[in-house]
């Protein structure tokens, strides 16, 4: 098979595996080859055969979560090259899903992207996680990939988040300080423990993790701080 059919039959797999919408396969496709045509290179992984695995199905593993398949108004936090927030708005085309990313020229991508693969549910907010007024309690579920450490994550998710919607985020190898913040974080925010979920996105995917937390309570109105102090001066289970 030539590399393109080869990619083809992975999302073909893909698309049963998790049930998805007609024409999923075809703008996950498009998608893939979208970032591989990107001069700005907002990826390390452009070739649609690698990401394929690395991008499209390690995002869609989170379908396997209650949490993300109810979701109806999502934010994908840091989103870069559009995963897993792309991916999972082509996925899920009733839920609104905000594409949040501070960087102007990975910005420019997403909405050329989401032009390119008509998708109807997506917006691209050029705005820090932390500095996005119009976010606040509006979305039942935070995602982010590969963005921060833990109790960064949950200290920008909370406030973004209504009562009882949920933070999901993409790790590896499982870090005990790191999840000793997250939970002082959380405890701290209204959130519940991070809980770690193994996954595996791909068959050659090692030590893959989704944590997912849930807002339980409100978020103190002291969040969330000015931009960059939850990564200057995280929570800390010590502190």
């Amino acid at each position: 098979m030539t590399a393109g059919a080869d990619v083809g039959a992975r999302l073909a797999e893909l698309a049963a595996r998790y049930g998805l919408p007609a024409a999923a396969e075809e703008r996950l496709a498009a998608l893939l080859d979208l970032v591989a045509a990107e001069p700005a290179a907002i990826t390390t992984v452009r070739d649609p055969g690698e990401g394929v695995d690395a991008h499209v199905a390690d995002s869609l593993v989170a379908l396997d979560l209650p949490a993300v398949r109810a979701a109806r108004r999502a934010a994908d936090l840091g989103s870069g090259g559009g995963f897993p927030g792309l991916a999972l708005a082509i996925a899920l085309p009733a839920a609104r899903v905000a594409l949040v990313e501070s960087v102007g020229r990975k910005c420019a991508f997403l909405a050329h992207a989401t032009g390119e693969l008509g998708l109807a549910n997506v917006e691209v907010v050029n705005a820090r996680a932390e500095a996005w007024p119009d976010g606040i309690g509006a979305h039942d579920l935070v995602v982010a990939r590969a963005l921060a450490s833990l109790p960064v994550l949950v200290e920008y998710a909370a406030p973004l988040l209504e009562a009882g919607g949920a933070l999901v985020a993409w790790k590896g190898r499982r870090e005990p300080a790191e999840e000793a913040d997250g939970a002082a974080a959380a405890d701290a925010l209204g959130m519940s423990a991070p809980t770690a979920i193994p996954v595996e996105p791909f068959s050659r995917a090692r030590a893959r993790h989704l944590y997912l937390s849930s807002k339980v309570s409100p978020t103190p109105s002291r969040y969330p701080r000015r931009s960059g102090m939850a990564r200057k001066r995280p929570i800390r289970a010590s502190s």
